[in-house]
C-alpha cells in the first residue's frame, strides 16, 4: 500500500517518529495549498516508511501522526538510467518525469559526443538543482522513495555497472535483464560507445534525447510493474 490521493498532500520529513516539516514545505501546505488545523497529508522518510499526520494547531505549525507508520518493499529491479548532459532546463525535465515515473538512480553523463559539459562548480550546483527537482517531483507523484541523483560521471563509469545497455534504433526490445539504460547525447554515440554496450530499441522513431530518457522510463516501469504482457 501507498499514499493514495484521499489523504492530501505528500511531503517528505527526515523522522516519521518526530515529525517535523521543512520551512518551505510548512509554507507550501499553509499557504499555497491553504491546509488548516487537523487538515490531513502524508509524510514518507524517502525510504519507503510513510504515515498519515495532520496539521497541529500550534503556532509553529506542528505535525500530529494519525496512522501508524507503514512501509512498502522497494520494486525490484532498481532501475538506473543515466542521460547524457543536454542544454537548457532539460536536463530538469528529465530528472522531474523519470522521478515521477519511479526510477530508483538517475544519473547525468558526458559522452564522446556531448556537447554540454559542465564545469566542477556548475556540475555541483546543477546536481542539487536536479536533487530539489525530484524531491519536488516525488511529492507531487507520492512516492515514498527519493531517487538517487547521482553526481556526473562519464560513460565509462556507468557502462561498467551490471546489466548496463544503450539506447538506440538498431537495438532490441528492453528488457529487465538490463535495468540501467544509457541515453545518448544528441550527437549520436561514437563508434566506440557502440562497441562498448549493446543497445535496446525504444521507438522506430528517432527521438530527442529528453524524450528517449522519458521513453525509458515508462517502458522498463511498466515491465517491472507487471503493466505489459512480456518482461
Amino acid at each position: 500500500m501507498k499514499p493514495g490521493g484521499s489523504d492530501g498532500p505528500h511531503v517528505f520529513v527526515e523522522d516519521l517518529d518526530h515529525l517535523e516539516l521543512r520551512d518551505e514545505d510548512h509554507h507550501h501546505l499553509t499557504k499555497s495549498l491553504r491546509l488548516r488545523p487537523g487538515d490531513p497529508f502524508t509524510a514518507s522518510d524517502g525510504e519507503g516508511s510513510w504515515r498519515i499526520c495532520r496539521l497541529g494547531s500550534g503556532p509553529e505549525g506542528e505535525v500530529e501522526p494519525v496512522g501508524e507508520v507503514m512501509y512498502v518493499e522497494a520494486p525490484q529491479p532498481p532501475l538506473t538510467i543515466g542521460f547524457a548532459l543536454i542544454k537548457g532546463g532539460r536536463p530538469e525535465l528529465v530528472v522531474q518525469k523519470l522521478t515521477e515515473l519511479g526510477v530508483d538512480a538517475i544519473i547525468p553523463f558526458t559522452a564522446d559526443h556531448s556537447v554540454v559539459r559542465w564545469k566542477p562548480d556548475r556540475a555541483t550546483r546543477q546536481t542539487e538543482r536536479l536533487r530539489r527537482v525530484a524531491r519536488e517531483a516525488a511529492m507531487q507523484s507520492r512516492q515514498v522513495r527519493l531517487p538517487e541523483i547521482g553526481e556526473p560521471t562519464d560513460f565509462a563509469t556507468l557502462a561498467a555497472h551490471p546489466g548496463a545497455i544503450r539506447a538506440d534504433i538498431t537495438g532490441n526490445p528492453p528488457c529487465l535483464d538490463h535495468p540501467t539504460v544509457l541515453v545518448g547525447p544528441e550527437g549520436g554515440w561514437s563508434e566506440a560507445e557502440r562497441h562498448q554496450l549493446g543497445a535496446i530499441r525504444l521507438s522506430s522513431s528517432v527521438l530527442r534525447s529528453e524524450t528517449a530518457s522519458i521513453t525509458t522510463a515508462a517502458l522498463l516501469t511498466a515491465l517491472r510493474d507487471g503493466l505489459t504482457a512480456t518482461s
